[in-house]
């Protein structure tokens, strides 16, 4: 099997209002001692080719991090996740784009890797991440294919990450060993929790 590296493009998706945070922009938020951001650029652009960032506001911030930050086009700005993941499928030179939440700092080293070997030897357009039967579907790997596919869902007026992976019946990729990789913050009470908990926590990865 190739190198994943060379077959797929990361991105943070970091383009959302984050209203559960009262507005503030969830990806620059500090977690012992740096940026929502930072963790998950340090734990993913190894294991891709390019790691872009979605960005909807404070770009130049967010180019801090060593990566090309991407925005919604302006027919779908703030449309959601999805318009961040189509933004990554139109910019991306490999065959496959990676995704992952901007708030979600303990991406598990091998997540690359994991999602490409259980798409190895099928048809499947996209894969989604399966954490002790909690479906993820943040968390994707998407083949740059169905860029037109998600364009049109949206200019139908479409939304829901979820809803539109259905149609295209991902390959379920397990990740039951370590159920802490994809543990995400949505409210300031979940990151003040994490922080709290971040000596245990963030010494396991």
């Amino acid at each position: 099997m190739a190198d994943p590296r060379v077959l797929v493009t990361g991105v943070l998706l970091a383009g959302g209002r984050a209203e559960r945070m009262g507005g503030r922009d969830k990806g620059l938020l500090p977690l012992a001692g740096e940026p929502l951001i930072a963790h998950g650029v340090r734990r993913l652009k190894p294991q891709v080719t390019e790691l872009l960032i979605s960005a909807n506001r404070h770009q130049e911030m967010y180019r801090r991090f060593g990566c090309r930050v991407v925005s919604d086009d302006a027919n779908e700005r703030f449309r959601g996740p999805l318009a961040g993941m189509l933004a990554a499928l139109r910019v991306a030179t490999t065959p496959w784009v990676l995704t992952a939440p901007c708030d979600s700092p303990l991406l598990p080293p091998d997540y690359t890797a994991r999602m490409l070997a259980a798409l190895a030897g099928t048809r499947a357009a996209a894969g989604v991440v399966d954490d002790e039967g909690r479906w993820q579907p943040m968390f994707a790997l998407l083949s740059v294919d169905l860029r037109d596919d998600l364009a049109a869902w949206l200019a139908a007026g479409e939304s829901g990450v979820g809803r539109w992976l259905r149609q295209h019946r991902p390959v379920r990729v397990e990740f039951s060993d370590w159920p802490e990789w994809f543990r995400n913050v949505n409210t300031p009470e979940e990151l003040a929790r994490l922080e709290a908990e971040w000596t245990k926590v963030g010494s396991t990865i």
